[in-house]
C-alpha cells in the first residue's frame, strides 16, 4: 500500500468516525466527553513538563492557562520538545519565502495572524493532519459533496483564501479535491482569472476578502456559483454576509478554525456548533445573564500541542433556542470578536463600568437609514474615536449617534465621540472595527459626566 493511499484510508477513517459521533443528548455527550478527558490526562499528563507536579490530579484541579502561559513555557507543552525560538523560525521562513511546506522534525509549524498581542506558533503531526482533514470534510460536506467526491467525474473545487497557507490545510488536497491557496498578501484583485477559471464548489475566505469577492461578482466581474460558501478567520460582519449572500443566492455558513484548533461549525440550519465531540468547552461568563463567555478549551485528541484548560479571548454569545438539527453540542448564535473588542461604558444611575458588547454596536450600525462606509471605533478611556473610509463626517455622525442610542437602551450613559482619520487594513490582515484601547478612569469626575 503506498504512502498516498494510506493516507486517504485515514482521512476516510476519521470522515467516518466524525459522520458517526454525533449526540442528541446532552448526557451522553458529557458521558463521552468524560471518558475521553480521563483517558487523555492519564495518558499525556505525565509527558508534558509543566504538568509534572499534577500528575493524577482531575481536570478541575489543573490551572487555566492562556496565552502568554503558553508562550512563556513553549517547550514545556509540546511532546516533541520543540522551543518556541525554533518553531516562530521555521513559520517566519514560510512567510517569508511563501513556501509552507517545510516542516520541523516531522511537524508542521504555522503562526498565529497576531491581532492580539504577540503572535503564537501552533504544531501539528502528519497523523493529526489527516485527522483534522477527515472531521473538516464531515463538518463542510453536503451529501451531494460527498456522492460528487465518491462517483463524480470532477474533483470537488476548494477555493481557499488566507493570509498564510500551512500543510495543514493542503492536507485536503488529492486526486479528488481541487484545493488551491489564494495568498491574500497579493490582495484579492490578482486571484480573479484563476478564481473563475477554477469556479470552485466551495468558497472560503475572511468576510473581508469574502464581501469583496461578492462585491465582484455583484458588478458582473465573476461568475461563480459555488455549492457553499465559508467564512473564517474574523467576525463575520453584517454588510460582508449580505453581499456574500445576495451574490450567490445563499446562507453564508461559518468555521471557527484558530491556533488553538477547530473549535466550531455551522450545521445544515446555519448555527455554529461547538466541536464538543473532540474538545471540552469550560464557560468563563462575561455576563451576570450567562449569555456570552470566553471558552476554556480542552483538546483531548492533539498530541504534539497540547491546549489543556486554555482560555481563549475570544467572545461566544450563546443561542438561547434549542438548533432544529438536533445536535447536542453546543450551539452559539454568534462569534462576536475578542475580549478587547468590547466597549466600557458608564452606567446612567451609577459610576460603574458596564460592558457594551461589539455585537450590539454592529447591528446599531447595520440598521442605520443610511448605509455607511467602512469604520473603525476605538475607544481611549473616555472618547471613543470614531474613523470612517473617506473621512465622511455625515457617517460619523451617524455612528457617533447610534453610539448613543444603543448605549440608552443598555442602561449607560451616552459616550463622548470625536472623529478620526480612517487608515485602511491590508487585503491580508484581520478586520479588527471595534476595539477597547483603554477603559475610562472613573474615579475622574468628567468620566462620567453624560455628554448629549
Amino acid at each position: 500500500m503506498t504512502s498516498a493511499t494510506s493516507d486517504s484510508l485515514r482521512v476516510l477513517l476519521h470522515f467516518l468516525q466524525a459522520k458517526l459521533l454525533r449526540f442528541r443528548s446532552r448526557a451522553l455527550l458529557r458521558a463521552w466527553q468524560g471518558m475521553q478527558l480521563r483517558r487523555f490526562l492519564r495518558r499525556s499528563l505525565p509527558g508534558l513538563p509543566y504538568y509534572a507536579q499534577m500528575r493524577g490530579r482531575g481536570m478541575a484541579a489543573l490551572p487555566i492557562i492562556d496565552k502568554q502561559v503558553m508562550l512563556t513555557h513553549f517547550e514545556q507543552f509540546n511532546t516533541a520538545g520543540i522551543p518556541l525560538a525554533d518553531a516562530t523560525a521555521c513559520a517566519l521562513r514560510a512567510e517569508a519565502t511563501r513556501d509552507f511546506r517545510p516542516e520541523l522534525e516531522g511537524i508542521s509549524v504555522g503562526l498565529s495572524s497576531g491581532t492580539m498581542g504577540p503572535r503564537s506558533a501552533f504544531m501539528v503531526s502528519r497523523r493529526e493532519r489527516l485527522k483534522w482533514a477527515g472531521i473538516m470534510l464531515a463538518r463542510v460536506l453536503t451529501p451531494a459533496m460527498i456522492r460528487q467526491l465518491l462517483m463524480g467525474r470532477q474533483p470537488l473545487k476548494v477555493a481557499f483564501f488566507m493570509r498564510a497557507n500551512s500543510n495543514l490545510y493542503d492536507t485536503l488536497a488529492s486526486r479528488r479535491i481541487d484545493f488551491r491557496f489564494y495568498d491574500l498578501l497579493q490582495g484579492v484583485e490578482p486571484h480573479l482569472a484563476q478564481l473563475q477559471e477554477q469556479a470552485p464548489d466551495i468558497l472560503v475566505a475572511p468576510s473581508k476578502a469574502l464581501g469583496w469577492i461578492a462585491g465582484a461578482q455583484l458588478d458582473g466581474r465573476l461568475k461563480l456559483a459555488p455549492v457553499r460558501v465559508i467564512a473564517v478567520a474574523e467576525v463575520l460582519e453584517p454588510e460582508d454576509r449580505h453581499l456574500a449572500e445576495q451574490a450567490f443566492s445563499q446562507s453564508v455558513h461559518q468555521l471557527y478554525q484558530c491556533t488553538e484548533g477547530f473549535l466550531a461549525y455551522t450545521c445544515s440550519h446555519g448555527v455554529l456548533h461547538m466541536n464538543e465531540e473532540y474538545l471540552c468547552v469550560e464557560q468563563d461568563w462575561l455576563d451576570e445573564q450567562k449569555t456570552r463567555f470566553m471558552p476554556v478549551i480542552t483538546d483531548f485528541t492533539r498530541r504534539t500541542q497540547h491546549f489543556i484548560r486554555y482560555r481563549l479571548n475570544d467572545v461566544l454569545r450563546v443561542r438561547q433556542q434549542p438548533c432544529p438539527c438536533g445536535n447536542a453540542a453546543l450551539a452559539l448564535e454568534a462569534i462576536e470578536g475578542r475580549s478587547d473588542d468590547i466597549l466600557w461604558l458608564v452606567a446612567t444611575d451609577s459610576q460603574t463600568l458596564c460592558p457594551l458588547f461589539p455585537d450590539a454596536i454592529r447591528h446599531a450600525v447595520a440598521i442605520l437609514p443610511e448605509a455607511v462606509p467602512d469604520y473603525r471605533i476605538e475607544q481611549r478611556g473616555r472618547l471613543l474615536h470614531i474613523a470612517t473610509q473617506g473621512d465622511d463626517r455625515l457617517a460619523y455622525e451617524c455612528i457617533a449617534t447610534a453610539l448613543g442610542q444603543v448605549a440608552k437602551r443598555h442602561g449607560m450613559r451616552r459616550p463622548e465621540c470625536v472623529q478620526s482619520a480612517f487608515v485602511s487594513s491590508a487585503p491580508y490582515t484581520k478586520r479588527r472595527r471595534i476595539v477597547c484601547v483603554s477603559r475610562a478612569d472613573v474615579s475622574k469626575p468628567d468620566c462620567v459626566a453624560d455628554h448629549v
